[in-house]
């Protein structure tokens, strides 16, 4: 059995950031450049709210640098 962090999942056609966290796990900022935006952790699931893409990329980027989780899946 093989167990591995979701470190590349499919971008989505709105992703505007990619990050990674402690462990390589993706943290995805989506939305819309001037518009409202949020962050999604693919290594513990947490996410944000919406608002704008400064306080967002601020917030994702202090998830990603304290996160230290990733799903694993088996195979």
């Amino acid at each position: 059995m093989k167990l591995s962090p979701n470190t590349a999942p499919p971008e989505p056609a709105n992703l505007l950031i990619r990050l990674h966290n402690q462990v390589g796990a993706a943290v995805d900022v989506t939305g819309n450049e001037h518009g409202t935006s949020h962050w999604c952790c693919h290594g513990c699931g947490d996410h944000s709210g919406q608002h704008g893409l400064s306080f967002t990329r601020d917030e994702a980027n202090a998830h990603a640098a304290a996160c230290r989780a990733s799903y694993h899946r088996l195979g």
